[in-house]
């Protein structure tokens, strides 16, 4: 099928396969292509760029940078962008890359809502589509699935065959060998053999599964505030409770796929009420996700006596009106959120932890008492902060995956067509 591991295309992309495989002999057309796609990296890296300037910077000579630039014109991979008029010499021609030249799909499935997103080759999105996941079944997600992404292309103008790359973000841990998701909870059936050959097939693409939490890190990496951190975390706190490592611009996966899946966590024993409450739908009993993810916050406000509250949301705008039973609840979900920090701080000692997901959205009222009982278990103390993405994180991460593989297969593929030509 066409789904990939989430390891392998989350990393920087580097030169296309033909380019940069080892053992390969020297040859002028390896040299060509070596050489525009510096150019091409450049000037999406950079910004517009006229050929003295990308002469400067790259080192290639002026006739070296006018030929390639050609080249990558006649592939439709790059486009004149402007004139430059300085104020003594020649005009110069200005270009960049041409965003239309791909597009690639980002896919959210949560519980709750379906996000997707279409993308030039620019990062730039050109349609989305948001809807609430209505699907009683693993197959009704699907083809919901399936439907909002074609909905978002057909907004977009475009057909089928002009998106690259699809990245899929879903809770849970994709296994390439077996091609299903583990561990997804909270989609009933979701981790059944052929799902996903199910969306491959009706998007006619081919697509990437990710865990959900790595998509949001990575997101927060490329736009949001864990741009140039040297190690973060990413807490994803709504339905499950899970984790993303990015470390030097790179997510970390683990052997089989699974780091980041804290809600596993086991809680210390003897735990008091409500740590100790059955895990139900949100989480294993005695595990850290049983404790600390949405719906415990409802659960343990309950038991505090408040009242008429249904959603995790609902208790913390009672909380900000001051409720004491909402206050309580929410104090307790600091203080199972700063337990977790400070185990992942003992293992990976990063430099920030994000608090993101839907409980993330409050961290306006978690911050100050996680620091507080961080500060009390642990003298390793990253510092903390709100996901600045919001909702968004895990679809913007989905976007920049699917780019990193989609601008390298794109630059191949036309770069191919040029050379067939007779």
């Amino acid at each position: 099928m066409g789904a990939h591991p989430a390891a392998g295309s989350d990393a920087a992309p580097g030169a296309p396969a033909e380019a940069a495989a080892p053992g390969q002999p020297w040859s002028p057309q390896r040299l060509r292509s070596n050489n525009e796609w510096l150019l091409l990296e450049r000037l999406r890296a950079c910004g517009s760029a006229s050929r003295a300037q990308l002469a400067r910077d790259t080192g290639l000579s002026k006739p070296t940078v006018s030929a390639a630039l050609a080249a990558l014109e006649r592939a439709g991979l790059a486009r004149e962008a402007g004139l430059l008029a300085p104020e003594r010499g020649r005009v110069a021609v200005l270009y960049e890359p041409d965003p239309t030249a791909g597009y690639v799909l980002g896919i959210d499935i949560g519980r709750g809502r379906l996000r997707v997103a279409v993308a030039d080759l620019a990062g730039e999105t050109v349609a989305r589509r948001d809807a609430p996941n209505r699907g009683r079944s693993a197959d009704a997600v699907a083809d919901a699935v399936i439907a909002e992404a074609h909905a978002a292309i057909a907004e977009a103008h475009l057909t089928p065959g002009d998106v690259v790359h699809a990245a899929i973000g879903t809770p849970g841990v994709w296994d390439e060998h077996e091609q299903r998701v583990h561990f997804a909870r909270n989609l009933p059936g979701w981790g059944r053999r052929g799902l996903f050959d199910r969306i491959r097939s009706g998007l006619d693409t081919v697509i990437s599964v990710h865990n959900d939490a790595n998509l949001a890190a990575l997101g927060e990496y490329e736009r949001g505030a864990g741009a140039g951190s040297r190690l973060f975390v990413y807490l994803l706190i709504g339905t499950g409770l899970g984790l993303g490592v990015v470390s030097g611009g790179r997510l970390q996966h683990g052997a089989h796929g699974a780091a980041g899946e804290i809600g596993f966590l086991p809680m210390p024993m003897p735990m008091p009420m409500p740590m100790a409450a059955a895990g139900g739908a949100d989480g294993v009993p005695g595990t850290l996700e049983s404790v600390a993810s949405a719906e415990s916050v409802v659960r343990t406000a309950k038991s505090l006596g408040l009242r008429g509250a249904s959603t995790a949301r609902q208790v913390f705008d009672a909380a900000r009106r001051g409720d004491p039973a909402a206050l309580a609840a929410v104090e307790r979900e600091a203080d199972q959120l700063a337990y977790a920090v400070a185990v992942v701080s003992a293992v990976l000692d990063p430099d920030l932890v994000l608090l993101g997901g839907g409980v993330g959205q409050s961290a306006d009222l978690l911050l100050g008492r996680m620091e507080r009982t961080l500060h009390q278990l642990s003298p390793l103390r990253p510092r903390l902060a709100p996901s600045r993405l919001g909702e968004d994180a895990v679809l913007i991460g989905a976007l920049a995956t699917a780019l990193r593989t989609a601008r390298p297969t794109v630059f191949e593929r036309r770069t191919d067509a040029v050379a067939d030509r007779p």
